[in-house]
């Protein structure tokens, strides 16, 4: 399917957030996806999960959610040791009333320019797999695929204060979000016993969800070109992804 993908800016309370869209070449109005970035921001590796995204059929965006703390994260940071803290200081200073401001602007614009239709999703990695967790809590989403999502269970890192994040699960419940999740065997950001805690909890507050782990796999398996890239696990993951969108966007 041929897509077409724009650099834009969002207004959000007056000021501009800079964020990534892609949809089909297409004129019909199809659902929303929202896609959050791992650590290092809106770079060409998102861009083009953004494009993959459109691919399946929906209107995609990826905004900047580091806008608000810094002026120059447009681009994304390349990975680099200096970069990594910067991001990990721009991680800290992260609001979950920021956050959704963000997302709730980016579902807005991508209505508001009679793209989309319908209930929208929400696709995040990493980070922005902690990130699309509790966009599900809060905005009003058909389905979530989050990939191997950070400090769920644990407090103290990004929106995982005061509590840990998975205390928002039984708000997921109550609006019927349905959650894929994918981890990685090898995760060295999320090991076996956060994986059981993070299923007990979504399973105790009745969250429609399905966990995969893939074995051999991991961190930040999904992206081709970097070394923990494993393709297995990328390509099924991607059908589970497909799937889940089809089946609860349309």
């Amino acid at each position: 399917m041929n897509v077409v993908g724009q650099d834009v800016e969002i207004d959000v309370d007056g000021s501009a957030m800079a964020a990534y869209t892609a949809r089909p070449a297409d004129a019909r109005l199809r659902p929303a996806v929202l896609v959050c970035s791992e650590l290092w921001g809106l770079t060409d590796d998102v861009r083009a999960l953004v494009r993959d995204v459109a691919a399946l059929g929906y209107v995609a965006v990826a905004p900047d959610l580091y806008h608000r703390l810094d002026a120059d994260t447009a681009r994304g940071f390349t990975e680099t040791d200096a970069n990594r803290t910067r991001a990990f200081e721009l991680v800290a200073q992260l609001t979950r009333e920021g956050v959704e401001q963000d997302l709730r602007a980016s579902l807005d614009h991508a209505h508001a320019r009679a793209d989309a239709a319908g209930k929208p999703g929400i696709l995040g990695m990493s980070l922005g797999g902690h990130l699309a967790f509790y966009a599900a809590s809060r905005l009003d989403l058909a389905a979530a695929a989050i990939y191997y999502p950070g400090w769920l269970p644990v407090a103290g890192t990004a929106l995982s204060r005061p509590e840990p994040l998975l205390t928002v699960a039984p708000a997921i419940a109550q609006r019927e979000v349905r959650l894929e999740l994918f981890f990685a065997e090898l995760d060295h950001v999320i090991d076996a016993e956060q994986r059981d805690a993070i299923a007990a909890g979504l399973t105790a507050a009745g969250v429609r969800h399905e966990i995969t782990v893939y074995e051999g796999a991991a961190h930040a398996f999904f992206f081709p070109g970097r070394e923990p890239y494993h393709k297995a696990s990328a390509d099924d993951s991607w059908q589970r992804v497909a799937g889940l969108f089809t089946s609860e966007l349309g």
